[in-house]
């Protein structure tokens, strides 16, 4: 009976191990490679199966997160709450857990100031850097003829506008663009034209989630300038394409939206009449598979976007 405890308790103080260290296995188990700009790109690759279709996910760093960070995992309330606000690690998990069909390779952009807007202030041909980055990342993979999709959240929106600035017509194999509360860098001049002629190709898709954050105050002031936010900047590209696209305006109970009759494009922006700060929030609540899945038949499948964590099992301790 004694031998028996004992090999209980040892079953499960190994189980329990494995559980703690499930995330720091994985985070170890990332591909990374070094730029000498000072980016490390880390690559989460699942199994790779030749015969399907191949979508690479490039997903540039909020402000302020590691990689680890942005990968998530569970938490106490002992740990640093950056583990808990974006969850990319477990919304991939769901992602090709919904999509079986799809090899989904994501992409963590990371650079030395931990700031996209900072990292490109620092370099002079920080555009040119940034399309490199992507096109080693599609070198690497070029015989799985893969589509890349260009994403960030907050400053990373930063990397996709600088990868726009250092093309004049961008390569057939970006598939989608996906800003997750990241247009504050949308300039009509140099970015416009460019767009415009990129989604009059076949199977391209633009997506947009932003939230009211004009309307908060932090520590007194105003959180962003009038024309400075994330509102204001993707309702002035939506309604810069608008015309072209046919993108049909819908005011909804907690949000306004702007999308097309297939919604690869597709603009959803959160009223926030409370005024809260929703930055990180619009990730948390099924950002990520949104954008990677909306316009598609998974669109809502198994999830909805503002709503509860689809992915909570697939979350790493």
């Amino acid at each position: 009976m004694m031998r028996l405890l004992v090999l209980a308790f040892y079953l499960f103080a190994s189980l329990g191990l494995q559980a703690q260290t499930a995330f720091q296995q994985k985070i170890h188990s990332l591909v990374q490679i070094q730029m000498d700009s000072g980016v490390t790109l880390s690559i989460d690759e699942p199994i790779i199966y030749p015969q399907k279709p191949t979508e690479i996910v490039i997903y540039a760093l909020p402000n302020g997160n590691t990689t680890a960070q942005t990968f998530g995992k569970k938490v106490d309330d002992t740990e640093d709450w950056h583990y808990n606000i974006q969850h990319i690690g477990a919304q991939s998990a769901f992602v090709r857990q919904t999509d079986q069909g799809t090899n989904y390779i994501i992409v963590y952009a990371e650079n030395k100031y931990k700031s996209w807007p900072s990292w490109r202030r620092q370099y002079q041909h920080s555009d040119r850097l940034i399309r490199n980055m992507v096109d080693k990342i599609y070198e690497k993979y070029q015989a799985l003829k893969p589509q890349i999709t260009l994403s960030g959240h907050s400053g990373g929106g930063s990397f996709v506008f600088g990868y726009i600035n250092a093309y004049e017509i961008l390569p057939n194999y970006i598939e989608r663009i996906v800003f997750l509360e990241a247009t504050y860098g949308y300039e009509p001049q140099k970015h416009l034209a460019k767009l415009k002629s990129w989604l009059q190709q076949k199977n391209k898709f633009l997506q947009v989630i932003a939230y009211n954050d004009s309307v908060v105050v932090y520590n007194g002031k105003p959180l962003v300038s009038a024309t400075g936010g994330t509102l204001y900047r993707s309702k002035l590209m939506a309604r810069d394409l608008q015309t072209t696209f046919e993108l049909k305006y819908k005011d909804e109970n907690d949000r306004e939206v702007w999308k097309n009759k297939s919604e690869n494009i597709a603009f959803l922006l959160i009223k926030n009449p409370e005024a809260k700060i929703l930055h990180t929030i619009l990730v948390e609540k099924n950002g990520f598979i949104h954008l990677v899945f909306n316009g598609t038949k998974f669109s809502g499948k198994h999830y909805q976007f503002w709503a509860n964590r689809a992915y909570d099992n697939n979350l790493l301790k």
